[in-house]
């Protein structure tokens, strides 16, 4: 062992200590110093030593010259390298024992090299080669397979990203090829798999996937011919042969099938295949390779039918592979033939079977428990790229697809069998075709789309007890509502599918309250249609709120969704009573109907947990819930001029309710779940009752107030800025009694410390902080914009204009929202109108002049936009600059 194979194995890592491996990188890289040198040891080293680490340090060696040290090989050395390489790969190969990195590494610095002097300086590597092999041992046979993947991989595929100096080598390099040596590749390719298919799997292999690479750009007509492709078929067909073999000819076949060509000639090659028979071979089937096809087979019609009888026959098919097959299938077609019609229509039956729930689930998802919810959810997944196929088919064939759904809403109706699982299946269908429906052909019913909805109206169909069905025809029913808009005389089904035993009076309560839901979206559809029924629809409804009011509210009760709470039919119910066409008495009276029951059960939920006391998880608590929900819900459907104007009676009502809810946040202000739901009832009656709510507002926003939380400050705000925007200086008087309390609570909630930086910082409490702050400055900003900055300096609110000046200025010069940086702006702005006359006269507020000067004009309007986080070519920071441009002018104009 020499001194360099000593040098090379202390090389290793883990091989020597660290001094030692040192001495030996050195001494390795001193032998790389002289290039013809190095040349000269490495090829000697390769054919004397046996040691598998110093094989490898010298091909790496020389790989490594040749990419990055090219230009100073001496020319001389150059023959000898070419040679002893060439060698190497062929006629002296590397000893058949050789690990595979060691040939993959030859094959590299060879590739390397093609790439650098081929053809122009070195014109015939291949052909010295390809002479030898024939009747060349496996192991050449296999380095040259890694030779051609290795120019593939590093120059001559386009799966990865090239220069445009990679590009043009490629090219270069492609061109010569096919001109000199790619005819005598391609009969080597099959010389070697007709060899070696039965004796060396391997390597028959490692030649097909060579060709699979090299088919994208070579003559097609090299490998797409009577020798080749009845070989590559009787690899893929034959029952014993291996899987890597099969698939490495199904890989030749799909590049050939996805190989650019003519049309005609594409058209040609496709029928020369024999598709058909993988598609019909069961084995076939259940292997891995099946996918494959689907790709391959999908411009194919004929394979068609086989397609489908491998559907129908085989439980192992992969259901994407289908999918994606059918998928390409239906993309490539245009005006459906009568013989594709047909086929669409296995295709849509294909479909529906897929689509059907396990009936063995059918409890489970009726009852929607653990196993249920899991089977909706698999199911979901499942129905994803099915359905995306369903609705292209509807795009693509209206009249093949609606001749379907009346089949099946048929063959629903009239067999005695149908199942819960057929019949959503049907429906989820049916409401997939409403989806694809444009808005001329919805309005006309065109087609069968009149019969179909017809059908679906005025049907009792099976199963509709089941939770499952019942929600898809509820939806499938909405889905046509503007077709129902343009034909009102069906109407009466439609309210008829929303009120009976389809729809609110169903007995799960999932399905009642989404058809409640459902409801309140057709009445705001169709609400001025809908009046002429609107007893008829009161009458349905009036047990649904006799239970409603009358109901133990409990946990249960309320596991639907949160907009599908119960309070949506009360919604609907306000929508129409409140529309003009009704009269002002009957609205009165229908408004005493439902307010009535709802307060009188409030009161005495009211009175007994006074007695009792009251729980914030108690059933008393989700009852109260539910009551002011199903309030502020009938309210939507009043405007202030219909209720203090027009029918005066109804605001008095609403004032009446609003004063019984008062009573809850008067008795119970700490329960947070009523706190909310009272605040939202209260931003209603502002806008239904107008003036007539002041009398009440003291009230409200004293026990608004007793909670000085973030959260809970936030929406006390909002309250006020919605007071201060519809009455403007009205609520003058009110704001100097709760000013005070607002700016001692925020000075203390929004110090400068209230906002920590840096990681972990995001928490959700910090965002409330920032919410509040938000709201506060929209606050102040409304006051200012509403001729209120008088309140700022009422005797009792002035001792906290200091504090709220200095929020306000480190806000409008450094807080990282801009928007509000500019909303900061503006309130100073508006107050230097306010406060600030000419010269001639005194202040209104003594020393404000001077902060504005000192402070505003040079930290805001200067130092800030002098810092470096402020961005010009930032939108939001040109509008900020604009008003603080727009500052500057009034605190000239201002003296």
């Amino acid at each position: 062992m020499d001194d360099l194979e000593k040098a090379i194995l202390a090389y290793e890592p883990g091989a020597a200590d660290p001094t030692f491996r040192a001495q030996a990188m050195a001494f390795c890289d001193r032998a790389k110093a002289d290039l013809s040198a190095l040349l000269r040891l490495c090829l000697d080293r390769l054919h004397r030593s046996s040691l598998v680490p110093v094989h490898f340090w010298c091909l790496q060696a020389l790989h490594d010259a040749v990419r990055l040290r090219y230009s100073s090989i001496p020319p001389a050395d150059l023959p000898i390298l070419r040679s002893a390489l060439l060698s190497l790969a062929s006629d002296r190969p590397l000893p058949a024992a050789s690990p595979p990195f060691l040939r993959n590494k030859l094959a590299q610095t060879l590739a390397a090299l093609i790439r650098l002097e081929y053809p122009s300086l070195w014109p015939d590597p291949f052909l010295r080669i390809l002479p030898c092999l024939p009747s060349a041992d496996p192991s050449s046979i296999d380095m040259f397979a890694r030779l051609l993947v290795a120019l593939d991989d590093d120059l001559l595929s386009l799966d990865y990203p090239r220069s445009s100096a990679e590009a043009a080598d490629a090219t270069r390099v492609k061109d010569a090829m096919r001109q000199q040596c790619i005819p005598q590749i391609a009969r080597h390719w099959f010389d070697v798999v007709s060899l070696y298919h039965s004796l060396d799997t391997f390597l028959a292999a490692a030649a097909l996937d060579t060709m699979r690479r090299y088919v994208t750009w070579i003559d097609i007509a090299l490998v797409a011919n009577d020798a080749f492709v009845p070989l590559l078929f009787e690899l893929i067909l034959a029952p014993d042969s291996i899987e890597q073999l099969r698939a490495a000819a199904v890989g030749c076949v799909l590049a050939i099938l996805q190989k650019r060509m003519v049309p005609r000639q594409k058209v040609a090659l496709l029928r020369s295949l024999p598709v058909s028979r993988v598609f019909a071979d069961p084995n076939l089937v259940k292997s891995s390779i099946f996918g494959y096809w689907f790709n391959a087979g999908g411009t194919s019609q004929e394979a068609l039918p086989s397609v489908f009888y491998v559907m129908q026959e085989s439980e192992e098919v992969e259901l994407g592979n289908v999918v994606e097959f059918l998928s390409d299938y239906v993309i490539t077609m245009r005006t459906p033939l009568q013989k594709q019609a047909v086929y669409l229509g296995h295709i849509l039956e294909f479909i529906r079977v897929q689509i059907c729930y396990d009936p063995a689930h059918r409890n489970n998802l009726d009852i929607l428990d653990r196993i249920g919810r899991e089977e909706e959810d698999q199911m979901g997944e499942r129905r994803k790229d099915l359905l995306v196929l369903f609705c292209s088919i509807c795009r693509l064939a209206p009249d093949v697809t609606q001749l379907f759904i009346q089949n099946l809403l048929i063959r629903a109706l009239s067999s005695s069998e149908a199942s819960v699982e057929e019949v959503e299946a049907t429906f989820t269908l049916f409401y997939r075709l409403g989806e694809t429906v444009n808005e001329e052909a919805m309005r006309t019913g065109s087609g069968l789309l009149r019969e179909l909805v017809q059908m679906l109206l005025s049907s009792q169909f099976p199963c509709l007890s089941h939770r499952m069905v019942a929600l898809i025809y509820l939806e499938t029913v909405m889905r046509f509502m503007k077709f129902v808009q343009d034909n009102p005389q069906y109407i009466p089904y439609v309210l008829a599918a929303f009120l009976d035993q389809r729809g609110i009076h169903h007995p799960n309560l999932n399905v009642s309250r989404r058809a409640g839901y459902l409801f309140m979206r057709a009445v705001k559809l169709m609400k001025s249609k809908f009046v002429p029924y609107l007893d008829m629809i009161l009458r349905g409804l009036q047990d649904t709120i006799t239970q409603f009011t009358t109901s133990d509210w409990c946990s249960k009760n309320l596991e639907c969704s949160v907009s599908e709470d119960g309070s949506q039919i009360f919604e609907a119910i306000g929508l129409l009573i409140g529309m003009e066409d009704v009269s002002p008495e009957k609205q009165s009276d229908y408004v005493a109907a439902f307010l009535r029951p709802l307060c009188q059960k409030l009161n005495e939920v009211l009175l007994d947990s006074k007695a009792q006391g009251l729980e914030e998880s108690s059933a008393k608590v989700l009852t109260l819930q539910q009551i002011i929900m199903a309030l502020n819900a009938l309210s939507k459907g009043f405007n202030a001029r219909l209720a203090t104007s027009i029918c005066p009676a109804i605001g008095i009502m609403f004032k009446q309710a609003l004063s019984e809810v008062l009573e809850i946040l008067i008795a119970f202000p700490n329960i947070k779940i009523l706190r909310n739901k009272i605040t939202s009832f209260i931003h209603r009656m502002v806008d239904i009752l107008g003036g007539s709510i002041f009398p009440c507002l003291p009230v409200v926003l004293k026990q608004l107030l007793m909670e000085s939380e973030p959260k809970d400050m936030v929406d006390f705000l909002v309250l006020v800025n919605q007071l201060i925007s519809k009455f403007s200086t009205s609520v003058e008087g009110i704001l100097e009694e709760i000013f005070p309390a607002i700016a001692t609570r925020l000075i203390v909630i929004l110090s400068k410390d209230a906002f920590p930086s840096g990681p972990g910082c995001n928490t959700e409490e910090v965002r409330e902080l920032q919410e509040l702050q938000r709201i506060l400055y929209t606050f102040l900003h409304l006051m200012a914009n509403h001729n209120l900055s008088s309140v700022f300096l009422a005797p009792n609110c002035r001792g906290y204009l200091d504090a709220l000046m200095q929020l306000l200025l480190l806000a409008a010069c450094s807080h990282k929202d801009v928007l509000l940086r500019k909303l900061c702006v503006q309130i100073f702005m508006k107050l230097i109108k306010d406060w600030c006359t000419n010269c001639n006269v005194d202040d209104k507020v003594p020393g404000f002049r001077s902060f504005i000067i000192e402070k505003f004009a040079t930290d805001c309007c200067l130092y800030s936009v002098l810092d470096k986080s402020f961005e010009f070519h930032d939108a939001n920071t040109l509008l900020l600059f604009g008003e603080i441009v727009l500052a500057q002018k009034v605190m000239y104009e201002v003296g």
